[in-house]
């Protein structure tokens, strides 16, 4: 099968929403997966510093010794089982890092196995390695909530070259627990296929855990497993395109390579940025913190509307609501924007699976979300009579 032609990845519905609120007065930004925080101050000074000293020749390829040294610190403390350093290969962003990994193990005519509803890059980009994409839907509970029937996804493993898992997730923010990583981790190793982790949200889970159930915390470092990760969400460094991988021992030298031909390395003050990011512990207790309130402000808003189903998620920073008898998510989006001044994502940006929900970013101030919630609230009353 050839590599999926550039012109025919559909557009992004979300950015469809986005550019109907920009051409709209007075409209509220709940639709991009991006907070209103801004970036760290340790590590916007960090970066000064470096662009200041000159730090803007070409990088190691697989990323700063010292930020390096210090994701393997930050990873080791935090799970349960040592990453060494030479394991972590830095990416220009999440998502580069989750291209770069398919391109390391995915080739034309493979099939590539994910969990819908899901965020719309990651099966595109498994389309571009020529993939076969096949999805295996959460189930979805009356209370809300997600369940990954773990019985078919080993039934629909059966010659899928990799399962790509994001836990915690966008947009529904399902959570794997570790029984379950356990049990994920069998089923891969028992098909032979690879398993690509999306940790992004990792640490943004609100039972009082530190992070969310990782596969670094149960994987042996020859395991057939990627772990993808980024700087986007957790410290609010989503315009920096600052990422990282833990790849299987014995294949750094796969990724190096394929980074060198894709972006050669990231900006040296960005990676310095990095650094102390990761050495602000405050940082992101803050952050975490933050999205707490806007996900209590958010269950609020949204109890006791006729019609929605709604479960505060376990991770991420997302509300992610059904609701009852929707069938075009877009256009109610739309209409949320024109008529009731509030832009969330449609479910159906997600995939088919999305389709009859709607997704809330939560990681927003109080105050905006006081009255974005206001109205969406009235949005959905005078739309679907809730």
């Amino acid at each position: 099968m050839d590599a999926m032609d550039l012109t025919l990845i559909p557009g992004s519905r979300i950015v469809e929403v986005a550019r109907l609120a920009f051409a709209t007065p007075d409209v509220d930004f709940l639709c991009f997966g991006e907070s209103d925080q801004p970036s760290p101050e340790t590590a916007r000074m960090a970066a000064v510093r470096a662009l200041e000293d000159g730090d803007t020749r070409y990088p190691d390829v697989r990323g700063l010794p010292a930020l390096r040294a210090a994701l393997s610190n930050y990873l080791t403390r935090l799970h349960a089982h040592p990453v060494s350093e030479g394991r972590i290969q830095v990416t220009a962003s999440g998502m580069a890092g989750l291209a770069i990994a398919m391109a390391a193990v995915v080739k034309a005519g493979d099939r590539v196995l994910v969990h819908g509803p899901i965020w719309p890059n990651i099966p595109n980009a498994a389309h571009l390695r020529g993939a076969i994409v096949d999805q295996i839907d959460l189930d979805a509970q009356p209370d809300g909530g997600f369940r990954l029937d773990l019985d078919r996804l080993d039934a629909l493993m059966a010659g899928a070259r990799v399962f790509i898992l994001n836990s915690p997730g966008n947009p529904t923010g399902w959570t794997a627990e570790e029984n379950e990583l356990r049990a994920i981790r069998e089923i891969c190793q028992r098909h032979g296929a690879w398993l690509i982790s999306d940790e992004v949200y990792s640490r943004l889970v609100y039972d009082g855990r530190p992070a969310a159930p990782s596969i670094l915390d149960i994987a042996e470092p020859h395991d057939r497993i990627i772990v993808c990760n980024s700087f986007s969400k957790t410290w609010m460094m989503t315009g920096w395109r600052l990422g990282w991988l833990v790849v299987p021992d014995g294949t750094q030298d796969v990724f190096v390579n394929i980074v060198e031909v894709s972006h050669s390395g990231v900006a040296p003050f960005i990676q310095q940025g990095g650094v102390a990011a990761v050495a602000d512990a405050a940082a992101v207790d803050g952050f975490r913190a933050y999205c707490a309130t806007g996900r209590s402000l958010a269950g609020e808003a949204l109890a006791g509307l006729n019609g929605v189903r709604y479960r505060p998620p376990t991770g991420a920073f997302y509300a992610f609501l059904a609701v009852e008898g929707l069938h075009d998510s877009l256009d109610l989006a739309k209409k949320l924007v024109t008529r009731h001044g509030v832009a969330v994502a449609p479910g159906v940006a997600f995939g088919s699976a999305g389709e009859g929900w709607l997704r809330v970013c939560f990681a927003q101030s109080a105050p905006l979300m006081e009255r974005a919630m206001h109205r969406l609230r009235d949005g959905l009353r005078a739309e679907i009579g809730s």
